[in-house]
């Protein structure tokens, strides 16, 4: 008679799982660092020395002091050198722009020299430049505007490098094809850059150009290196100059709230922005 031998279990070779799954281990991790990042918190809270801080940094007495001035002269002109700035890093971006992209090779070299100079310098210097500089380069010779022409001329002449490669890259992502059927509808070129890619460039790039203003109205603090009145100053001058008066940091981290209350609704707007240019793509 045949001896039967006990058949092998099909399940014995395959090796039992253990430990969590990937899904649960990810969990972990992320609970494990919330929770260290709230011990963090804690700890720092506990450590630091509150009434210390709120006096040298937000003194109710000393906050009052800035107002209305605060609002009234300084988050004003603040907005004021950030447009005027603006306004004139973007009329000379284009032309510059318009320059990198043109089939005359002295116009790309100046271009390119252009972009990589005022992209390489520090903003700081450029105020220098054009507060002391710009005087002894052409002397009896004043910048319209006073103190505004100053800050035009810096701030448009910084924001005029980057703002001039964000155009170009505009101009660049319009399709060749638009050009090309308003060329056949008999425009000419400097027409037809005019009336249909430049419009559709700038549509494009709101976005960063919108990005390029949040960055411009805190280069505007730089505004302290020229020399200005005490109705020319912006918010950085003025938070130092009360700061020195009271000898209290106070009105530096309130003019630093003022910056906040701009730059944040700008983020938002930018993010907002590109948001909608993604998804009209």
């Amino acid at each position: 008679m045949a001896v039967q031998t006990p058949s092998a279990d099909p399940t014995a070779s395959i090796p039992a799982r253990s430990g969590l799954s990937p899904r649960r281990r990810r969990e972990l991790s992320r609970g494990a660092q919330y929770v260290l990042l709230v011990i963090a918190i804690v700890v720092a809270a506990s450590l630091a020395n509150w009434s210390q801080l709120q006096h040298q940094f937000f003194e109710p007495s000393v906050a009052k002091q800035l107002f209305p001035g605060l609002i009234t002269v300084a988050l004003l002109n603040t907005v004021g050198y950030t447009l005027t700035g603006f306004g004139a890093g973007l009329v000379l971006g284009l032309v510059i722009a318009l320059m990198r992209l043109s089939s005359v090779a002295p116009y790309r070299w100046l271009a390119m020299a252009y972009i990589e100079l005022f992209r390489g310098l520090p903003a700081l210097l450029i105020f220098i430049f054009v507060g002391d500089g710009v005087p002894l380069a052409f002397p009896g010779m004043a910048l319209p505007g006073g103190a505004y022409g100053q800050v035009a001329l810096a701030l448009g002449l910084v924001s005029a490098a980057y703002m001039a490669e964000t155009i170009r890259a505009g101009i660049q992502a319009v399709p060749p094809g638009q050009l090309e059927a308003a060329r056949t509808l008999g425009m000419s070129h400097s027409m037809a850059m005019r009336s249909i890619v430049i419009p559709q460039a700038f549509r494009i790039i709101v976005p960063p150009l919108t990005n390029e203003l949040v960055l411009l109205f805190k280069d505007s603090s730089l505004v302290l290196f020229l020399g200005v009145t005490l109705q020319q100053r912006e918010l950085t001058k003025f938070g130092r100059d009360l700061a020195s008066q009271t000898a209290n940091t106070t009105p530096i981290f309130v003019a630093g709230l003022c910056y906040l209350l701009v730059t944040i609704p700008l983020g938002y707007l930018v993010r907002r922005l590109e948001a909608k240019h993604a998804k009209a793509r």
